[in-house]
């Protein structure tokens, strides 16, 4: 049964290729449905093609957006700032009066005055053992009235003398010498005096006196010391008090300085800070470092000590820049920048020159107009050319 069955199939095989018209009928199908299939490949491909530049890239963009990382921004536009430069500087007495020995000095007996407090105008700060001088002066007091009494009595003579005149027992000529006798016992009361005020002058110089009232800042004399007129200060006082800060300038930023500026100053180590005024700008620059000095001054304050050191802040000016917070700038071995966000939402660098840093924000001095669109924070994870999704900051 199963040879029959498989002769049967031979021969329908064989029947079949011997058919011509039914063979020629089967070619023409299947290139039929070849050329079919090729053609709609064609036109799927060609459908895509088509498609590809309208409806599927707005999906596709669509599906990007939603992709992309949201970054706010923030459009700064223009304010009125304070044009700051910032410079440091040593603290020093306005007028610093160094105080020494006017007259011929001596041994120091006694010094009456400490650092930190305040003298008068004149008010003696030491004084150097006088007794020397002091027997000078006796001696010519007592010289004085010894020449008084000399003139009393040539006085007396000559007023007898004056009296006899008339009745011819004194001449003329007596009285002319018992007058010149006078007139030289009077004479020599003057020169007496004259000399004892030399010499109370004398002792007076002896004491170490301030020139002017002010604040004792330094003393370098001790009692049992000897001193003389070479032997330099022996007080340091600042008049009245005042201090100052000789702050460091470059020369371009002493260019943009002038006196009246108003500054604030800092001592190191300490949180208060202190208004003053620039009175003078220095006329030379440091050939060496090129750098000038502005004297700003300060009223007295226990925390301005002479010789320390301070930061200055001096408004230059106001200029009109835009604002950012201090999140949005950033900075690198290149100097400070910025992120923006350009026409094609994609992240673009910028160079900026920034001013000093207020309660406000940071004022931009240089590189940004003001209308672009700035990335307000996270910019650390940003690079140039990364598309981003702006979003703008809400109004505050």
């Amino acid at each position: 049964m199963n040879f029959e069955t498989s002769r049967w199939r031979r021969s329908a095989i064989d029947s079949d290729v011997l058919d011509d018209d039914g063979l020629a009928r089967r070619r023409r199908r299947r290139r039929a449905l070849i050329i079919g299939a090729v053609v709609l490949v064609l036109a799927l491909i060609g459908a895509a093609f088509l498609f590809g530049k309208g409806e599927k890239p707005a999906a596709a963009t669509a599906q990007e957006a939603q992709t992309l990382p949201t970054v706010t921004v923030i459009v700064p536009g223009s304010h009125q700032v304070a044009t700051t430069i910032s410079a440091n500087g040593t603290l020093a007495a306005r007028r610093d009066m160094p105080v020494g020995v006017s007259g011929e000095g001596g041994m120091v007996s006694r010094v009456l005055v400490e650092p930190g407090q305040w003298v008068g105008a004149g008010q003696t700060l030491a004084i150097i053992e006088r007794s020397v001088q002091s027997q000078e002066a006796q001696q010519l007091a007592a010289s004085i009235e010894v020449a008084r009494a000399d003139a009393r009595l040539a006085q007396s003579e000559l007023d007898r003398a004056e009296a006899l005149v008339a009745r011819g027992f004194v001449s003329k000529a007596d009285i002319d010498r018992k007058r010149a006798t006078r007139d030289a016992a009077n004479a020599r009361v003057r020169v007496a005096q004259a000399q004892l005020g030399q010499i109370r002058a004398r002792i007076g110089r002896l004491d170490v006196r301030a020139p002017a009232a002010g604040l004792v800042l330094d003393r370098m004399v001790e009692p049992g010391q000897v001193v003389s007129a070479g032997s330099g200060a022996l007080f340091r006082v600042a008049m009245g008090g005042e201090m100052e800060l000789k702050a460091r300038l470059s020369q371009e930023d002493l260019a943009r300085i002038h006196i009246g500026v108003p500054a604030t100053v800092t001592p190191v180590g300490s949180t208060r800070t202190f208004t003053g005024t620039v009175w003078q700008v220095s006329p030379v620059i440091d050939p060496v470092n090129r750098q000038g000095e502005a004297r700003i001054a300060l009223a007295y304050d226990p925390l301005l000590r002479p010789g320390g050191f301070a930061g200055a802040d001096l408004v230059a000016g106001q200029v009109d820049a835009p604002m950012l917070p201090e999140s949005a700038v950033q900075s690198d071995a290149k100097g400070n920048f910025v992120y923006v966000i350009d026409v094609n939402d994609k992240v673009v660098r910028k160079d900026v020159k920034v001013g000093q840093v207020a309660d406000a924000g940071v004022p931009v001095i240089a590189g940004l107009a003001g209308n672009e669109r700035v990335v307000q924070s996270a910019g650390a994870f940003l690079n140039p050319g990364d598309k981003v999704r702006p979003v703008r900051a809400a109004a505050r």
